[in-house]
């Protein structure tokens, strides 16, 4: 059978017969049953869409034998659990992935206009109005391998804004929020906000990596981290402008090793003043707007009413669109 005459993955019907398709594997998780027994739980798919997966047997045998970004052959079938398709694997066995082309198997990526994001950046960063802030944003984000690397940087290997351009994305997105909140909040530090929206990440375009269309972390990110190498960054840039505050240096570094919120969210210093605190709270606040954002907007190919579980927030999502439902 040819890709073209494929069922869609949401035409699927309880107990339908999967032969030997293949699928790309989007998601890989291993689990123990109530019964004490090991179980796989995969969420594959295609050019169709993408369904949730369970192998029951044979799980310790060839859980090893593939990873998440490979192509498999499954046979098994469609069954409904919890008013949710799932296919229950009977075999599982990885392909010869020479043979396939995972462009095939993937619906169209996110598009991020890296460029104009990065014009706005600019844009914002020459309106600011503390003279060392300015030059030290200034200095960084037209330097040239600075530059070159964000337009093409993701913000997280599989969280958030987790695609080339993401980085960018991100950053203006934040940007755009503490305009509000220095609108709203009259008493905090614009250029400090800002700061903190453009540097607390931007060590990530030296952490970071996107390699055969997947997000690997280099050698210096896992060495280092994106906060130590942005700390740096601040310290060579902050030495070729003449006479930058000293002081400033100690703010704008607690803004990034602050930014994570909580020590055991991987800050090495929580928030100690209102605008590290805001830049913490509003990265947060980005960062998971677009994972559950990006996670349901996957789950409505399936054509369900509801999500899968999403293990990272606890719950199932409701997945109609209610933007203009009343209107």
């Amino acid at each position: 059978m040819s890709s073209t005459e494929l069922i869609a993955i949401k035409k699927l019907q309880d107990k339908d017969p999967i032969q030997d398709r293949a699928f790309l594997v989007k998601d890989k998780v291993k689990g123990m049953g109530k019964n004490g027994r090991p179980f796989l739980s995969l969420l594959i798919g295609d050019k169709t869409g993408h369904i949730d997966a369970r192998v029951w047997d044979r799980v310790e045998e060839i859980a090893d034998t593939f990873d998440t970004g490979d192509i498999v052959i499954v046979k098994g079938q469609v069954q409904v659990y919890l008013n949710r398709k799932q296919i229950v694997v009977h075999r599982l066995e990885k392909a010869d992935q020479s043979a396939f082309n995972k462009d095939e198997f993937t619906i169209a990526g996110k598009k991020v206009d890296a460029h104009a994001h990065y014009s706005e950046l600019i844009q914002i960063v020459n309106q600011l109005k503390s003279p060392p802030i300015k030059q030290i944003l200034l200095d960084s984000l037209q330097d040239e391998e600075i530059k070159n690397l964000m337009l093409k940087s993701p913000a997280a290997k599989t969280i958030h804004h987790a695609w080339s351009g993401g980085l960018l994305e991100h950053i203006v997105s934040i940007c755009r929020l503490m305009k509000m909140m220095a609108s709203h909040y009259t008493f905090v530090n614009y250029d400090l906000l800002v700061f903190g929206a453009i540097f607390h990440d931007l060590g990530k375009i030296w952490e970071l990596e996107i390699n055969n269309d997947f997000i690997q972390y280099t050698q210096k990110g896992r060495l280092l981290g994106h906060m130590q190498l942005a700390c740096e960054l601040i310290d060579r840039k902050a030495a070729r402008i003449l006479g930058f505050p000293e002081d400033l240096k100690d703010i704008l570094k607690h803004i990034i090793l602050s930014h994570h919120g909580k020590l055991e969210y991987g800050s090495p210093k929580r928030p100690k003043f209102m605008e590290a605190m805001i830049v913490a709270m509003i990265d947060d606040l980005d960062s998971k707007i677009n994972t559950v954002q990006t996670f349901i907007d996957q789950e409505r190919e399936t054509g369900e009413s509801w999500s899968r579980y999403n293990e990272g927030f606890e719950r199932y999502f409701f997945l109609e669109n209610l933007k203009d439902r009343w209107t």
